[in-house]
């Protein structure tokens, strides 16, 4: 009969810490809300005439790290750049001029 308490306090022990770690994990921002917060970041002085973002979330490398990103892009009258920012967070993780 012991074993079968002891059983059972495994099992929910186990139920909790699933619960837990589920609840624990960060939720990932929107992607409008990324691309907004991406255009605030990289705004600058040079207006914005556009600008895009993946809904899809996909993993960036960089510098040994991987991150869980969207990648857009914003467009100017000088020049259009692309840029990875974080899904979780909202900081830009990568820029490059297209």
């Amino acid at each position: 009969m012991a074993w079968k308490k002891w059983l059972v306090g495994v099992a929910v022990g186990a139920a909790a810490v699933c619960a837990i770690r589920a609840a624990s994990r960060p939720a990932l921002l929107p992607p409008e809300k990324a691309l907004t917060m991406a255009k605030q970041s990289l705004s600058g002085t040079r207006p914005i005439r556009g600008s895009w973002i993946q809904s899809a979330p996909e993993r960036y490398e960089k510098n040994g790290l991987t991150y869980t990103v969207y990648r857009g892009g914003i467009c100017r009258d000088d020049r259009d750049d692309e840029f990875w920012v974080n899904a979780y967070t909202g900081t830009i993780v990568d820029t490059k001029p297209l």
